[in-house]
């Protein structure tokens, strides 16, 4: 059975035969407003109970829901199929969240730096699975939720479609009503489905983490650079700006590897002529094996990047939660 969450108001109405207004109204009903099929408003009865027939309303089951003390609060959700994944509510200036979903349980990149990558990859979750991860935290929610960003557990880009089914219907007006500029999809580097987002056009915000400038470091850190290698990535990442404007490419810093003066120059030449928002961002790493930057370490590099990158903006990250797992890199789909 179909589940009204993974489908939009035009797949609807040809799968129930009925207007596009209608459908509309039963999507509103079922994820915007997150009632049932029976409170959508102005749709015939009959059309109402062909819905019920058709489609499912399963929710996911909420395992454990842990606060960190600096307001991130991770949230472990039991699928159908008893498989388990995270999400992330994360606050913005005390007035609203965003929410960090999962698009895979485990993942089969295994960067030696994430949690998720040493689970390995179980399955992809389907759109109305991640779109449920996003009701199921708005139903725990006081205040309005405004973002997503497919950062979870799991290669977007992997699971591709479905991804994007998710995100049209988490902007949708009868869906999430998340502003479409408020939506981040995260991948590792999958060159051709890079190539193919850019070509298709989609209008969310695309990121990719780079975390080193030097193939052989990159490899080390992330087995994809085998796969997909710096040269080819930095051409997609060059042909996604040319069409798209600046972007955002994400850069987990660990003390000893990846901060020195040599990463810098060597970021400067491989990203030259291309308009990028670099954000650093410390690693998460509950193993001990890697750490994340002292503050001279970031002092230091930071200022190595105003040198070598001048005029593209350097934004931090601040990735919270790590008391509680919650932070990005931690996310391994256990109870604490």
């Amino acid at each position: 059975m179909l589940h009204v969450a993974g489908q939009d108001s035009a797949e609807l109405a040809r799968l129930l035969g009925v207007t596009r207004d209608e459908a509309r109204r039963l999507l509103g009903a079922a994820v915007a407003r997150g009632l049932t099929l029976r409170d959508a408003r102005n749709v015939r009865r009959e059309v109402i109970a062909r819905a019920e027939a058709a489609l499912s309303q399963a929710r996911l089951r909420r395992v454990a829901a842990e606060d960190a003390a600096d307001g991130f609060r991770r949230y472990l959700f039991e699928l159908p199929d008893g498989a388990r994944v995270e999400s992330v509510r994360i606050p913005l200036f005390d007035t609203h969240h965003t929410i960090c979903l999962s698009s895979q349980v485990g993942c089969a990149l295994a960067c030696s730096f994430c949690a998720t990558g040493r689970m390995g990859l179980t399955r992809n979750l389907e759109s109305w699975e991640m779109v449920a991860q996003w009701m199921e935290i708005r139903r725990d929610s006081t205040r309005p939720i405004t973002g997503a960003v497919f950062m979870g557990q799991g290669e977007p880009f992997h699971n591709y479609e479905a991804v994007l089914r998710a995100a049209y219907l988490l902007c949708d007006p009868a869906g999430g009503r998340v502003d479409a500029r408020r939506i981040s999809i995260s991948t590792a580097g999958v060159v051709p489905m890079i190539r193919r987002y850019t070509a298709d056009g989609h209008k969310f915000r695309l990121c990719i983490s780079l975390n080193a400038a030097m193939p052989w470091k990159r490899r080390a850190l992330m087995p994809i650079e085998a796969g997909f290698p710096l040269d080819e990535l930095v051409d997609a990442i060059r042909e996604h700006a040319a069409r798209r404007g600046r972007v955002t490419l994400e850069y987990v810093m660990i003390s000893g590897v990846n901060v020195g003066p040599e990463d810098a120059a060597a970021l400067g030449r491989l990203l030259h002529g291309i308009p990028v928002r670099l954000n650093p961002i410390a690693v998460n790493d509950a193993s001990g094996r890697f750490r994340p930057p002292s503050p001279p370490e970031w002092e230091s590099f930071r200022d190595a990047l105003a040198r070598e990158l001048p005029g593209q903006p350097v934004v931090r990250r601040y990735s919270g939660g790590q008391d509680e797992h919650a932070a990005c890199g931690m996310l391994a789909s256990r109870v604490r």
